[in-house]
């Protein structure tokens, strides 16, 4: 029986091929180095033109290679250095926020002391007796607008008595317990407060809205003199506030009414000053001012 004939008949001839191209290319470089030796030799200049332009035609190749075989070198280094960027960059973040942080606080602080210099100065350049205090809480929603001081009878609070914080007046006590007492906040429907405008000296009355506003009424018939901007201050007159206590300031006219907002917002105050009623330190300092004058007219009358 005969064999059957190879399926893969050009097997043989592909490794002949192969083995003859390798033996051509083996010869022609041998040939070709050969030949560069001889040039070499016998004629220097023309060698090195060939090696220059050898060298130019392989520069490229030359050129990527050295670049990818320092591009793989230096992975290790990359690495490195991408691992040291993002520890100091997480390391940066933690920095620049303990740095905000630190920043938001000392703007705190700056924002706390002013107000704090506010109220001292405040203290120091009213002569009357005065009471520190503190607004616990405020009603913000409700038809009344009352707050509530941490300071009452046993502290010397009275009914009637002003208060008043580094921005403006606040309102003035209501009512009053041991140890707090009831502040009927300018805002309030029945709170009623002699106002005059600082440019012009132009009296008037400030009523409250119950809705954190004032209404506010000149005493002079005619045109409404005010314009959004007026700044109103208390006028001393009625018995209760001193003049020239920082009140409200004017937004909106319309028609014969204006309409202001508090300068002292209640819910962002916490220390105010509690004072005595107007009157009753006009009383004072009038009686102070007659003792000096009795005294000498007294020593005159018993004299022989």
């Amino acid at each position: 029986m005969a064999r059957p004939p190879s399926r893969r008949p050009g097997h043989n001839r592909k490794a002949q091929y192969s083995l003859f191209a390798s033996y051509v290319v083996a010869v022609t470089g041998a040939v070709v180095g050969l030949l560069l030796v001889v040039v070499a030799i016998f004629d220097p200049t023309g060698f090195a033109a060939i090696r220059a332009g050898t060298a130019e035609l392989t520069r490229p190749v030359s050129t990527g290679l050295r670049h990818m075989v320092g591009g793989v070198a230096s992975i290790d280094e990359v690495l490195a250095a991408y691992w040291r960027a993002g520890s100091q960059n997480v390391a940066l973040r933690r920095q620049v926020e303990a740095d905000r942080n630190r920043i938001i606080e000392a703007k705190g602080i700056a924002q706390e002391n002013a107000r704090l210099k506010k109220l001292l100065k405040l203290v120091d350049e009213d002569q009357s007796e005065l009471l520190a205090a503190r607004l616990i809480s405020s009603s913000a929603s409700s038809a009344r607008r009352f707050a509530r001081l941490n300071a009452g009878n046993w502290q010397g609070v009275k009914a009637g008595m002003p208060v008043r914080a580094p921005e403006g007046l606040i309102g003035r006590v209501f009512t009053t317990t041991p140890n707090t007492a009831e502040v009927l906040l300018l805002t309030d429907g029945s709170n009623i407060v002699p106002v005059r405008r600082t440019n012009g000296n132009i009296p008037a009355i400030s009523t409250g809205l119950g809705d954190g506003t004032l209404e506010i009424r000149a005493l002079s018939a005619g045109r409404n003199p005010f314009k959004p901007g007026d700044l109103l201050v208390t006028s001393g007159i009625g018995g209760i506030y001193q003049p020239n206590i920082p009140v409200a300031v004017v937004v909106r006219v319309q028609g014969e009414i204006a309409y202001g907002v508090p300068l002292a917002n209640p819910s962002r105050v916490d220390a105010v000053v509690v004072e005595r009623a107007f009157e009753q330190v006009v009383t004072r300092s009038e009686a102070e001012a007659a003792a000096p004058l009795e005294g000498p007219a007294a020593d005159d009358a018993t004299a022989p």
